[in-house]
Order: structure tokens, then C-alpha cells, then sequence
């Protein structure tokens, strides 16, 4: 047993101030607003906030791994997870080729029956797909798009996609997605695209989540979208038709329809605080996922090197990089998303808990977790008096520790 005394704890619907909280057999067994009594070794946490451990929808890599690199990168990430108060997450994959996709996916399947010792869980994989527009790839590699059913639209001569596709069909993709069903969570796809509701009906027949994104869809593809079961929107306002008043598109229909989750990557650089905000008036905290959309460049240095689905990629002082300055997702962690969102963008300590582990463990079916509440999953994430992450618990089990330096990190005492 643990017991957590002394710090603000953030609960769903109020801040419990100096309050204690119990760990057993990995659940939390009490909350409490009432100071810790009983004999034996606590955790001294006064001037600390503790949250529920963060669950990363949308995470590509981080410390200079990617998710398509070779090796055992699945569970490199997620060993490094819990260094960001991250403790579960969705791999994600950029559009790739169906060994790439094979590769990555039986590392999913294994690291899910697995769960290494002091490693974020690895939860069902997020293929930002090969299912994608052209238009609106952003750094995705054009090579590899691919369209579910034959189209004939002619592609001219300067589209993305005009140089020589990769080799591979779309049948073999089918293939690989059909094997790995039970390990993939989220399909990111453009509906517009020729067989694209075709492909909403296949993926949500099979249980998989349907993400609306990198799409140049009108208002009336995105609501016939929802009608085949798409239930989610990736990284609001990027890599979409910017929204109008009279053209709403994806971006404007999803902040309308509370059918749809919306992802919002909130490093204060791919969607400007102002409308961080005004996507959380418009959906409530418990229909935003905040997401790092992090890749292999987050926690590198400025200038160092990376790579997103075998391009190269740089980590600059506000995002990655592809060599033609490309935007190429983020270097941010979601420990700084929340450091953003509460102390940069002024939102509450209950709703950013809330957008980064409440709403991302409800959509992804995980009703134990992503809340200090009695019976929950003891996942913790405890920071000091500065927003700075300081603890990691996953189960109950203390699985990071930032080095002390000037005393501000909890301490065991006995009373």
C-alpha cells in the first residue's frame, strides 16, 4: 500500500486541496479530503498536484524513435513514456508500405501482452493512414496513398502524388489491417476519397475507430462521414480545408456535432491558443483529446535529427521539420501540452485533466482509468508547485522519478 498525502488533487468535478489518496494492488482504494492518520511510510506531496496518468491518442515517437524505424521501437517508446507522465498510449503510424505495417503492428501485439515492467501500456495501434488526400498530406509521404476502391480522377502533372507510388496495392494493406484487427484502435482517413464511406463501413464493422483527417472534405461529405459511423476527428483545423462561415468543411461541422471527438495537438503552435479555447467552448472538455502528435524529434534538441516513416526530419525550437521546412507534427510531450493548457492558455486543472487522460481513456473504451476516483486504475502523474512532472505511477507503482534538485520532489517520510 501508498498513500499520497498532502497535495491538490484533481478530480472530474473539483480540486481537493491537501488531500490523500491511497494505492493498493494497482487501483486507488480512497480519495480523501481528509489528512492521513494512520501509522506508516506515506509520500510526503504538499506543494504537489497530482492528475490521473496522461493516455496519448496520437503519438508517432519520441527521444529520437520512431514508430517505423527498425528495432523493437514499440516498446522503446514506451518504456520512455513515463519520463512525459504519459502512461498509456496508441502508437501511430505515418502512410507506409504493408511490411512497414505488419512490422509495427506485431510489435503492438506483443508489447500489449506483455506490459513490461515500468513501461506505458501500449494500447491499440492509430494508423494515420495510407487512406488519406493528397491535397492535404501535410508531411505524409504521397508515395505511399493509396485510395480504397479504383478512382479515375486524373492526377496532374504538379500533384504530390504524380511521382512514382511506392510498390504495393491496397489489397495487400486490406490484408495487413484484417490480420491485426484486435491491435489497431483508430483509422485516421480522408471520407471524400474514392470508396472512402466504403472503407468508414469495412473499418467500424471490424471495431475499429474511424478519425475524419489530412482531408479536403465539405461539410456534406464529413455529415454523410457520420452516418457511416466515423466518430472522431484528427488534430482539429491541421491538415483539413480551413473552416469559413459559409463553408464550414470538416473543421466547422466537428465543433457542431457532438458525434465527434476531436483531437487537438496543443502545443501553442499547430492551433493558436485562442482556438484551443474556442474548440473547448464549442465540444466541452468531454469531447476534446489533447494530443502530442509527437515524433521522433520530441526531447531532442533544437537542430538535431530524426526521422517520421524513414524521412528525415529536424527538431526546431516550435515543431519537426521535413528538409523543405514541411511541418512534420510536433516536438511537444503531453506534460508540457498540460503545463500549456494551464498555465499558458488558462484553462482549468479539471478540464485539461480532463482532454489529457479522462476523454482519450473514455473514447478508447478504457472506463477504469484516466480518473482519481475509488476502484480506478492507479495511473498518476504528480508535478511540483512549477507544472514540472516530478512522479510517474502506473498501477500503483512508482515507475519515474525526476532528480531532486533544490528538495521539491515528494518525499517518504513516517508518521
Amino acid at each position: 500500500m501508498i498513500v499520497l498525502a498532502g497535495a491538490d488533487l484533481v478530480l472530474p468535478d473539483r480540486v481537493i486541496a491537501h488531500g490523500t489518496i491511497t494505492l493498493d494492488a494497482g487501483r486507488i482504494t480512497r480519495v480523501s479530503d481528509a489528512a492521513h492518520t494512520a501509522s506508516g511510510p506515506v509520500v510526503d506531496c504538499h506543494g504537489h498536484t497530482i492528475v490521473p496518468g496522461f493516455i496519448d491518442a496520437h503519438v508517432h515517437g519520441v527521444d529520437g524513435i520512431d514508430t517505423l524505424d527498425d528495432g523493437e521501437t514499440v516498446a522503446r517508446i514506451a518504456e520512455a513514456m513515463p519520463r512525459y507522465g504519459v502512461t498509456a498510449f496508441c502508437p501511430t503510424t505515418v502512410a507506409c508500405g504493408p511490411e512497414e505495417l505488419r512490422r509495427v503492428l506485431e510489435q503492438v501485439r506483443v508489447a500489449r501482452a506483455s506490459g513490461a515492467s515500468g513501461s506505458a501500456r501500449v494500447l491499440g495501434a492509430h494508423l494515420e493512414s495510407n487512406f488519406i488526400s493528397a491535397e492535404y498530406c501535410g508531411a505524409q509521404p504521397a508515395t505511399c496513398i493509396r485510395t480504397w476502391m479504383p478512382s479515375n480522377i486524373a492526377v496532374s502533372s504538379d500533384s504530390p502524388v504524380a511521382t512514382q507510388q511506392a510498390a504495393f496495392t491496397t489489397e495487400e494493406l486490406r490484408d495487413v489491417i484484417d490480420t491485426f484487427l484486435a491491435d489497431i484502435a483508430t483509422v485516421t482517413l480522408a471520407p471524400e476519397t474514392s470508396g472512402g464511406m466504403e472503407l468508414i463501413t469495412w473499418l467500424v464493422q471490424r471495431g475499429i475507430r474511424v478519425s475524419l483527417g489530412h482531408s479536403a472534405a465539405d461539410d456534406a461529405v464529413t455529415l454523410e462521414a457520420i452516418a457511416h459511423g466515423a466518430c472522431q476527428v484528427t488534430h482539429l483545423f491541421n491538415a483539413m480545408r480551413p473552416m469559413h462561415h459559409r463553408r464550414p468543411g470538416l473543421a466547422g461541422i466537428a465543433l457542431g456535432r457532438p458525434e465527434l471527438a476531436t483531437e487537438v495537438i496543443c502545443d501553442g503552435v499547430h492551433v493558436h491558443p485562442a482556438m484551443v479555447r474556442l474548440a473547448l467552448a464549442a465540444k466541452g472538455a468531454s469531447r476534446m483529446l489533447a494530443v502530442s502528435d509527437a515524433t521522433a524529434a520530441a526531447g531532442l534538441s533544437v537542430g538535431e535529427t530524426a526521422r517520421l516513416g524513414g524521412r528525415e526530419i529536424r527538431a526546431t525550437d516550435h515543431c519537426a521539420q521535413l528538409a523543405d521546412g514541411t511541418m512534420a507534427g510536433s516536438t511537444t510531450t503531453l506534460d508540457r501540452a498540460f503545463y500549456r493548457l494551464t498555465r499558458e492558455m488558462h484553462v482549468s486543472m479539471i478540464d485539461a485533466a480532463q482532454l489529457c487522460a479522462t476523454t482519450p481513456a473514455r473514447e478508447l473504451g478504457l472506463h477504469d482509468r484516466g480518473v482519481l476516483a475509488d476502484g480506478a486504475v492507479a495511473d498518476l502523474a504528480v508535478f511540483d508547485a512549477d507544472g514540472q512532472l516530478v512522479q510517474t505511477y502506473i498501477a500503483g507503482t512508482l515507475v519515474y522519478r525526476r532528480v531532486a534538485r533544490h528538495g521539491n520532489s515528494p518525499r517518504t517520510t513516517s508518521v
